[in-house]
């Protein structure tokens, strides 16, 4: 299969056109979105959801998340839409928030991952938007890399992964946030936070009043667990290079890693302190870590990195959808120092 490429700014009317054709005739094309870049098909065809799978290698019991473009779409896709899910909605939609609630008959079930719950965003992306209008369907659609590797944030990073896996990708530049969806349950009460993402935990409380956060999100599942959304039960976001997260301050982690044959993932303005080292932003800036982390992670991989320490992020705000991505990059392997 050649793997074609199409710039949606230059290339626009060209970009809609083929993306529609393809995913109305059951195949999976790579588009762009706000958080990552995701590998999309018709959300209600169970043989186009199949080659997403196929595509990624992932698990067919790891759900996918359904993308809508308009807040009218939602409605077919559920069995009802609770008040909150309403609020949520109008304060954070068209943006990074995945709301899951009880599945209507049209999902079928490798779309939910056997779940009798459905995982449903509208992207703020004027592209993926565009896309899902011009198919004319809602679109099931996981991040753009192999499984278990880091989630894309630009078209040079699908393309190495799904060159020769699906016909099209759409390229609409660098992703603005960089980490995938906060995903949230309204299927239970109080709501459960199951991942983190560029919607914060205080954002959701503020509307919704007291959340839950699952014990995946700072945890490995277990294995007797099922995944309930994206990201939750295996390693993820991982390069082939063994990655330790390291709690401490920096004169600590310097002296734990100074005399190591390592690659160090620092904070900006840290990396002149070590022979190896790259840097996922700023210490103090959580939106900063997490536009750079996936691309940082992919980069310790073309340079031959092998063992790598890593600075650990503070946990506030969207700080907890980096650490929950750093930790399972290092599949949960973290010291204190």
């Amino acid at each position: 299969m050649q793997t074609e490429i199409l710039d949606f700014f230059n290339q626009k009317d060209a970009a809609l056109t083929k993306a529609a054709e393809l995913i109305k005739n059951g195949e999976v094309v790579a588009i762009p979105t706000e958080t990552v870049y995701g590998l999309a098909a018709n959300a209600l065809n169970a043989e186009a959801v199949k080659k997403i799978y196929l595509a990624k290698g992932r698990p067919s019991d790891n759900p996918l998340i359904v993308h809508i473009g308009d807040f009218s779409e939602l409605e077919p896709l559920v069995a009802e839409i609770p008040e909150k899910v309403k609020k949520m909605a109008a304060e954070f939609w068209p943006g990074p928030l995945t709301m899951i609630m009880k599945k209507s008959s049209v999902i079928p079930d490798i779309t939910s991952g056997g779940l009798d719950t459905v995982a449903v965003r509208m992207p703020e992306s004027e592209a993926a938007r565009a896309i899902i209008s011009a198919a004319g369907v809602p679109l099931a659609a996981p991040s753009a890399n192999l499984s278990g590797s880091p989630s894309p944030t630009n078209a040079k990073y699908v393309f190495d992964d799904m060159n020769g896996r699906i016909p099209l990708i759409i390229d609409a530049g660098p992703c603005k946030i960089g980490v995938e969806s906060t995903v949230i349950s309204f299927a239970c009460e109080p709501p459960r936070l199951l991942r983190p993402g560029g919607i914060t935990p205080e954002q959701i409380i503020e509307l919704t009043g007291d959340i839950e956060i699952d014990g995946a999100v700072l945890n490995r599942l277990a294995d007797t667990e099922k995944a309930a959304s994206p990201g939750m039960k295996y390693k993820h976001y991982s390069p082939r290079a063994e990655i330790t997260v390291v709690k401490g301050s920096f004169e600590a982690f310097y002296n734990f890693v100074k005399d190591k044959d390592c690659f160090v993932l620092c904070f900006d303005g840290e990396e002149g302190h070590f022979r190896n080292a790259l840097t996922y932003g700023r210490e103090n800036d959580s939106a900063s870590q997490a536009k750079r982390l996936f691309d940082a992670l992919r980069e310790l991989d073309e340079k031959g990195a092998k063992t790598v320490y890593a600075r650990c992020p503070d946990i506030s705000g969207v700080g907890l959808a980096v650490y929950n991505r750093l930790i399972r990059s290092a599949g949960f392997n973290i010291i204190e120092v």
